[in-house]
């Protein structure tokens, strides 16, 4: 069971397989995102490396890959250039002190992390309605596009431009090429996978007719680094001697150790999410907290920039047939083979390979059912998956998501605030009686409260409450208002079908409730959100 499946059922040829190719996807990815957090290369192949083993080992959800993010990188840009001009102002200036800084965050990024795992708050992730998933894995697609965008450009003497003419023809040929085998190839045979065959017949096409094509190589020279090249991870000593441990520091570090842990938990399980409905399984959302929270903090101790769950890579994983531990632990390590000993190999890999691939995820991750069903759903659930679409690209993952959940959860409590309905009726003796049905909570207590005739009603009122559910302390309130109101002007009610725990509350109120309360056999047996002893029942 060590490797997240049973013995008999692990393809351990296709989880190798798998795992060589998302470690040869990753290479490009972990350094374009060093860049993006101004950092060296190595820290990011580094935290690629950790992230990854750490995760795959320990992690909730089998087959899923993590390592540097393009989401958490934006984050650190800030956090290293402050973290520089905070070393280069002290009394003692210290150059790069941006490095020390970030790792020092990372460290209480997992932390944090590793906390919400412990208190199991990875469960909350259920909350996330479908529009907002469908929203979160459009909006990644198109900026997983987008950034590969970025490799049909070179660079020259006035920095990046696009590449024209002949350059042009080629590397989108290369791409068309790789993208063709990786469609056809599965549809002839599953034996030999597509992702690392495509890699290796257009690497022997640009040896062959000695093309020149931008490579991993000449990709990492040109954004500054000296090559791939480098050694095992090494103890950040310096990130206890050289920063000042004070609460100027930690109030600098902390507000970004924050975004960065919720960036990273929110990408994270919504990942784990979508790998569950591809696979047709069920992760452990607590486990992979705790277990992002650890490899974080080993990242941040050894020299790495921090990551999360990569919805691209894992994509990759998952569509090339892997759903154990086994691939991420071989993608992991084959990353640190590179690093270590296969530099020189890598570094010959077209980039327009790899982004071949990556145009391959775009298309499969890309939720192209939304675009069919749009005229089919409720607009506010539309409005919500575009909404979270275009704040993904604009902004951020946690920006998009926090929105999306906050729209869809405004929606719910206006249609279920409006659903509240009072069937009126009478009996023999004249009292008046209430049936209520609908919801009762703190959206719907004003349109409650109007179904009532305080003045024209007669002097027995019964409200009967057998259809409908007193959600939390605001319904309660609102009960405890109507039989004020009706007592204002000397008439009696009586209650009628509460659950034990509404019962209970008004009771709290005002004893009067023994008088005004009728115990029925049948009274509901459901919890009001309002009383805190309630957490405690299973």
């Amino acid at each position: 069971m060590m490797f997240g499946l049973k013995a008999g059922s692990l393809d351990v040829k296709n989880e190798i397989t798998s795992g060589i190719t998302v470690a040869l996807a990753l290479v490009p990815e972990a350094v374009a995102f060093a860049f993006v957090a101004g950092v060296d290369p190595l820290v990011g192949l580094y935290a690629a490396f950790m992230v990854g083993l750490v995760t795959s080992i320990m992690g909730g959800r089998p087959g899923m890959i993590s390592g540097a993010t393009g989401a958490l990188a934006v984050v650190m840009v800030s956090l290293v250039k402050e973290g520089n001009e905070r070393g280069l102002a002290m009394a003692e200036p210290i150059a790069n002190m941006g490095l020390q800084y970030l790792f020092a965050t990372v460290i209480v990024m997992g932390l944090i992390q590793a906390l919400a795992g412990y208190f199991q708050l990875g469960k909350f992730i259920r909350l996330v309605p479908h529009p907002v998933m469908l929203g979160f894995v459009n909006g990644l697609a198109i900026v997983i596009f987008l950034s590969q965008l970025s490799m049909f450009k070179s660079t020259g003497v006035d920095g990046l431009s696009w590449l024209q003419g002949t350059n042009l023809a080629v590397m989108a040929a290369l791409v068309l090429l790789t993208m063709s085998i990786m469609f056809f190839l599965p549809k002839i045979t599953k034996k030999v996978p597509a992702g690392l065959t495509a890699i290796l017949v257009v690497t022997a096409i640009t040896l062959v007719l000695k093309l020149d094509v931008a490579t991993v190589g000449s990709f990492i020279r040109d954004g500054g680094g000296e090559g791939l090249k480098g050694g095992l991870p090494t103890f950040q000593t310096e990130i206890f001697t050289q920063l000042p441990w004070n609460w100027e520091t930690l109030s600098f570090i902390l507000p970004y150790a924050f975004i960065l842990a919720m960036i990273g938990l929110i990408e994270s399980l919504l990942t784990l999410n979508l790998i569950d409905e591809i696979t047709e399984t069920r992760g452990n959302s607590n486990k992979e907290c705790l277990a992002q929270g650890t490899a974080n903090i080993v990242t941040g101790l050894f020299g790495g920039m921090g990551g999360c769950a990569m919805i691209g890579q894992s994509m990759i994983n998952v569509n090339s047939g892997a759903r154990a531990r086994l691939s991420g632990i071989v993608a992991a390590l084959g990353l640190l083979f590179f690093v270590l000993f296969g530099s020189a190999y890598i570094e010959i890999v077209p980039i327009a390979a790899l982004t071949g691939i990556m145009f391959m995820v775009v298309i499969g991750t890309f939720a192209w059912s939304s675009l069919r069903i749009m005229h089919k759903i409720p607009k506010s659930d539309a409005l919500v998956l575009v909404t979270v679409s275009a704040l993904t690209v604009v902004f951020d993952l946690a920006v998009a998501v926090l929105v999306g959940v906050i729209m869809s959860a405004l929606v719910f409590s206006w249609e279920s605030a409006i659903r509240i309905r009072a069937r009126k009726g009478a009996k023999a003796d004249g009292t008046k009686v209430y049936e209520i049905w609908g919801p009762l909570f703190f959206g719907s207590t004003a349109m409650f409260a109007s179904k009532f005739d305080f003045k024209g009603d007669p002097e027995k009122i019964e409200i009967d409450f057998i259809e409908s559910r007193v959600s939390d302390h605001s319904g309660v309130e609102a009960i405890s208002n109507i039989v004020s109101r009706y007592q204002k002007e000397g008439k009696s009610v009586a209650l009628k079908h509460l659950s034990d725990d509404s019962k209970k509350l008004l009771r709290k109120i005002d004893p009067k409730y023994e008088r005004i309360i009728v115990e029925e056999v049948d009274d509901p047996r459901y919890h009001v959100v309002a009383d805190p002893t309630l957490f405690d029942r299973p």
